[in-house]
Parts: structure tokens; sequence; C-alpha cells
């Protein structure tokens, strides 16, 4: 998937404050440099991922920082985060309400927002150990207080299904 694909997944942010956001799993960045577009200037993101990947500091306008960590299990010591991306990354994680409570105590307000893009379907590969299609996924945000979980994007899978993206808020 090339960076121009990944934008069309993801939603138009409408702040013109810089903002903080975490790309979590974020491989080798093409929806953080996505993202990193989205943003408004002297915006910044955390790239998380268990493996070393290289970014180039600042990218268009947003200044990215790699941490190298297991985003699931360890103190990422950061804190005043606008938003979470996660990128098919969520369908690795088990305990999927844990890790959204553990990351509500990340944002700098209450009304944090996320960005999911995962497959839309439900059964297990060794690929996807833990996959979420959308419904589940609207029922899970549902449980934390969030209202506004809106499907924004589709797209065919080069391997079979359809991926898709959903914007989440509390508001």
């Amino acid at each position: 998937m090339e960076i121009s694909e990944a934008k069309l997944l993801l939603p138009e942010l409408t702040s013109i404050q810089p903002e903080i956001w975490a790309d979590l799993g974020c491989g080798s960045g093409i929806f953080t440099y996505a993202l990193a577009e989205k943003l408004s200037r002297e915006s910044k993101i955390f790239a998380v991922d268990r493996i070393r990947q290289k970014f180039s500091g600042r990218y268009d306008q947003a200044k990215i920082d790699f941490i190298q960590a297991d985003f699931e299990n360890d103190d990422l010591n950061i804190s005043s985060l606008d938003g979470v991306l996660l990128a098919n990354a969520l369908h690795f994680v088990k305990d999927k309400a844990r890790l959204i409570q553990k990351f509500e105590m990340y944002f700098e307000q209450e009304n944090g927002k996320w960005i999911i893009v995962e497959y839309d379907h439900s059964v297990p590969n060794q690929w996807e150990p833990y996959p979420i299609p959308f419904v589940q996924l609207k029922l899970l945000f549902s449980q934390f207080g969030y209202s506004k979980i809106e499907k924004i994007g589709e797209r065919k899978s080069v391997f079979g299904g359809t991926m898709y993206s959903a914007f989440i808020t509390k508001t």
C-alpha cells in the first residue's frame, strides 16, 4: 500500500492546532506518514512498534518520534495524546478493552480520538489471531461511552476480503 492509498482510509482532521498522536504497531510507517499529512503544522506522532523502524524525523507537517516498545504491555511514558491510530494492529490484541482503558489514560482530554483500520471479518488466522469486524468494534467502543463510531472508508484487501477504517470519538 502506498501513502496516498493509506490517506484515503483516514479521516479529514479539522483541528488547526497542533495535535499529539500515537500510531500503535506502526510497522514501516505507511499510515504514520499518511497521518502526518493530515495533521496541522507542528503536530507530533509517536510511532510505536516492537521492531526497530527508521523514520526521517520531520515528515511534511508533523514530527515523528519512534518508540521501540510493545504497545500492549509496556508503559510508553507519553501523555497529552489527542488521538490513537491502530492500522492493522488491533487484531493482534486479545484484550481490546484493557488496551482502550490503558490509552484513555494517555489522552489530554476526555474526548480522545481513535482511528482504527482493520479487516472486516471474524474468523481468526495466523496473521490475525483476534480479528474485529466493524460491528464488534462498534459494540466494544460503545461500552466505553464512545457515541460517534463511524466507518469512514473501505477498500478491497490484496489478501482477500475488505479492509475498513473507523473514526471514533465520544462526541
